[in-house]
């Protein structure tokens, strides 16, 4: 791949172009890290998308929701890039990425740009390079980056450390003041929207955002929120009613938050977050090493018959990549030259 060309066009704002880059940067062969890596340094700090992250039980209407409220964003004149993570089996590690084919009108858009990829087991509801997937279409221009989590419960919290603002989908009925206290989730929510308020679900809807409203006041006020934040709104995705007042809300949060400087705090934080998070995955790599590889399955049976404690045998495992480590390091250093 021709780094140089491939970011000018995605500058340019080619699909295909965009399409392959995110390939790449899911990939996790060694030289297509290698390219990744030196392409988003190519790109550097694209446009600034408003990125909004968006999680919910499966069967609450994510799919609908994103393809009626994206349509409604092209239909103003934005830019709207979808970022779909489907759940991957823990057997085979096969995912159906049937997110796209639920949204049929949306992706036929020439505005909007969708992207299912699979999560390949990795925890949090996203997939492990989503972040970097959402900088590329950032650098492609998009002006919003709708980021769709597995949607695992309450757990799923890792978006909220790329994406702007946060939105929790919910269905009628979902839960009770309790539930809406929780930790986890429930206090990474900016926005709280309860679909499928529609027909015979429409007073249950009700009934659910006075809960969850009544459970929001009962949490601390965060010092990123202006009063009336975080809230609860109905929608109906199916029927596309209460969308243009979810995007004012929105909207209204992330201008204040402009104004008011938590939004360069928060991307500062997030990036913090994001350098570590590579950090420990560069240390993980090394226990592929075909040197660590054999002496972990030398200590696991050790321990296994019991020869070992679990503990000491991890270690000693973490004492012997240190050293080996050092070795290699010291391999490296010039030795002085004869001047003669």
């Amino acid at each position: 791949m021709d780094i140089t060309e491939t970011a000018n066009r995605i500058r340019a704002g080619e699909r295909r172009a965009l399409a392959r880059a995110i390939t790449l940067v899911e990939s996790g062969r060694a030289d297509h890290r290698e390219q990744a890596t030196a392409l988003l340094a190519e790109l550097g700090q694209g446009k600034e998308a408003l990125r909004i992250g968006l999680s919910g039980t499966p069967g609450v209407g994510k799919s609908t929701f994103i393809e009626s409220f994206g349509l409604m964003l092209t239909g103003q004149g934005l830019r709207v890039a979808v970022l779909a993570v489907d759940p991957s089996s823990s057997r085979s590690g096969g995912s159906i990425l049937g997110d796209k084919t639920r949204m049929d009108e949306l992706s036929r858009d020439p505005n909007a740009f969708i992207r299912p990829s699979p999560s390949q087991t990795h925890l949090g509801g996203v997939a492990r390079r989503t972040r970097e997937a959402v900088a590329l279409c950032e650098a492609a221009g998009f002006d919003v980056v709708l980021i769709e989590t597995v949607g695992v419960g309450q757990s799923e919290t890792v978006v909220a450390h790329m994406s702007d603002l946060f939105l929790l989908l919910l269905a009628p009925a979902g839960g009770d003041e309790l539930q809406g206290v929780k930790r986890g989730i429930m206090e990474m929510a900016d926005l709280i929207v309860i679909n499928k308020a529609d027909g015979d679900l429409k007073a249950t809807a009700m009934r659910t955002k006075a809960d969850y409203s009544g459970a929001l006041r009962l949490l601390r006020k965060r010092p990123q929120d202006p009063d009336g934040y975080p809230r609860a709104m109905t929608v109906s995705a199916l029927e596309q009613r209460g969308l243009p007042e979810v995007w004012e809300a929105l909207t209204i949060l992330s201008d204040w938050r402009r104004e008011n400087g938590f939004w360069d705090q928060t991307r500062a934080m997030q990036a913090r977050y994001w350098f570590e998070d590579a950090v420990k995955s560069a240390l993980l790599a090394q226990l592929d090493a075909p040197h660590a590889r054999s002496a972990l399955a030398k200590l696991s049976d050790a321990v296994a018959a019991g020869q070992q404690e679990p503990a000491a045998a991890a270690a000693a495992f973490v004492r012997d990549l240190r050293e080996d480590g050092a070795k290699t390091q010291a391999s490296r250093v010039d030795l002085p030259r004869d001047s003669s």
